[in-house]
């Protein structure tokens, strides 16, 4: 029987449409819950700012009343705007390896964005690149790390198979964590120490420190990342849903600004633990005990992700980037970690992947966006 489309419009609806990956991914041992706290206020208009200049469709799809799969569409008017597009983009699509229901999701948003004048449609891609984004095409026996997405192999093929071609890839690097610091990266902190006395690192030790700096560093984001592609720039109530999104699971002393003689922030990199193993014992719950073993496990283990970094225009080319990393490592030493997660970075970003290879870097995921046209 050939799936029907049902339109998320009910608390009970997202729910479900929530819950669905859980069930899809329920032997799928590298995937990791989102942390559903999180989830029910991203997926709600009213706490989401990215809704109010946003078209967006949830659908569930259903084949003899049994929920067998669900997906996402937006339109984000502003981005297409200002790039001179008309995407409409799928994201959060989940279903088993069955390629009707698959085009049942991806044929509707395509239908619904052609009804609202798209000519093209794109992902998997979120409101803005901050979002998790494109399904995984290499590092499959990798876990999932908590801003992206975990999908089988069987995606890649079931999006193909609509037509659909390769628009860009993403790719994440693994990053050894040098027992000592080395002696290139010496030289350049003494080169810099000598030049650049009017710059301080700032390094903090409380979350409540840190606050008054949170505008100021995403204003940084907004000024540097303007080319990147799926990029749309924080408001002021973004910065604060951002924020409060992600700074209650960050240890501050993963935090790491530059700024200059008038206190202003020129530079920063934020990390965090991976907790994917605390979040998987929690199945996705804080409460009541959830966030114990998410604590936990960023406490154990090893590995350090990166969230977000940027350099002021003025100031790059300077070495701040590797002051960054040079601070980083020395943090991550202390708190006993050994590799270091890139998160994900465009592929002909090739300035920012040489640096990482430099530092003994490598490739070990890739996402895929995807792209088809609407005729």
């Amino acid at each position: 029987m050939k799936p029907t489309i049902k339109i998320v419009n009910s608390k009970k609806l997202l729910h479900t449409f929530i819950h669905l990956p859980a069930i899809i991914h329920k032997e799928h041992q590298n995937w990791v819950p989102p942390i559903y706290m999180d989830d029910r206020e991203f997926f709600n208009p009213k706490k989401n700012k990215a809704f109010s200049y946003c078209d967006t469709i949830l659908i569930l799809a259903l084949r003899e009343q049994e929920v067998v799969g669900r997906a996402m569409g937006i339109i984000n008017h502003k981005y297409n705007k200002q790039h001179h597009e008309k995407d409409v983009r799928f994201s959060f699509i989940e279903c088993w390896d069955d390629q009707e229901t698959y085009h049942t999701l991806i044929d509707y948003i395509a239908q619904w964005g052609k009804s609202k004048g798209m000519q093209k449609m794109v992902g998997p891609l979120g409101f803005t690149d901050k979002d998790p984004q494109g399904f995984l095409a290499e590092g499959y026996e990798e876990p999932t790390v908590i801003a992206t997405n975990c999908s089988f192999p069987y995606m890649i093929n079931l999006t193909e198979n609509e037509g659909f071609t390769k628009k860009v890839d993403l790719v994440v690097y693994k990053i050894p964590i040098p027992q000592e610091e080395p002696i290139f990266y010496k030289k350049i902190r003494v080169r810099f120490e000598q030049q650049n006395h009017q710059l301080k690192v700032l390094e903090f030790s409380s979350r409540r420190k840190v606050k008054p700096y949170i505008r100021p560093v995403l204003n940084l984001v907004n000024q540097t990342f303007a080319g990147i592609y799926g990029f749309w720039p924080f408001t002021e109530d973004e910065m604060d849903d951002f924020a409060n999104r992600y700074l209650y699971l960050i240890n501050p002393r993963f935090i790491k600004l530059m700024v200059n003689n008038q206190n202003e922030v020129v530079a920063f990199v934020i990390g965090m633990s991976d907790i994917s193993k605390g979040i998987q014992k929690a199945r996705g719950y804080l409460l009541p005990f959830g966030f114990i073993h998410i604590l936990k496990a960023g406490k154990k283990s090893k590995q350090l992700n990166l969230l977000l970094g940027a350099i002021h225009p003025d100031y790059q080319g300077k070495g701040l980037d590797v002051i960054m990393g040079i601070k980083m490592f020395d943090s991550a030493r202390r708190a006993g970690k050994t590799v270091i997660d890139s998160h994900l970075e465009l592929e002909h970003n090739h300035k920012v992947r040489a640096e990482m290879e430099k530092v003994g870097g490598r490739v070990y995921k890739r996402f895929r966006i995807f792209e088809k046209p609407l005729y």
